[in-house]
């Protein structure tokens, strides 16, 4: 029996819709890391990208665990000597809430070119309005899965 390998022209794209409201951003974030990334389908192929597009609404009602609204803080850095800055969650939350959600997905996909080109089919929108009826994504109800029950 061989490997099956999926080649460019056979890979079918869907797009699907998440509702991030009251879901816990790291149950949803990896669920969302594993559909972009194509693992969900039987052509799973590692080194190539055959996941789906994912649209994610309402981030700004994401669910956070524990103490990580007041504790959380993201570091980038803008180029220059001494140039760290942080900011806590709780700001870049009111600030830009997509970010949040972006962030998170990103840190659990390959930190390769196939990841950079994958976090790109992930669209992610504070409110409940997207521009992408036309591409007529699926509903993905996580909340069964992904609810805290305690």
């Amino acid at each position: 029996m061989k490997t099956y390998t999926a080649k460019p022209s056979e890979i079918e794209r869907k797009w699907f819709i998440i509702d991030a409201t009251d879901l816990v951003l790291g149950r949803l974030s990896s669920e969302v890391a594993q559909i972009l990334r194509g693992k969900h389908k039987p052509t799973f192929t590692p080194h190539m990208d055959t996941g789906d597009f994912v649209i994610i609404i309402n981030a700004e009602k994401v669910r956070l665990t524990g103490n990580k609204e007041s504790y959380k803080q993201y570091f980038r850095h803008t180029g220059y000597p001494g140039g760290t800055r942080y900011t806590s969650l709780k700001e870049l939350r009111s600030s830009r809430p997509e970010e949040v959600i972006t962030r998170a997905v990103r840190g659990m996909l390959p930190h390769t070119r196939l990841g950079r080109q994958l976090i790109k089919k992930l669209k992610v929108y504070s409110g409940p309005e997207h521009p992408h009826q036309a591409q007529m994504p699926q509903t993905l109800n996580l909340k069964k899965e992904l609810s805290d029950n305690a």
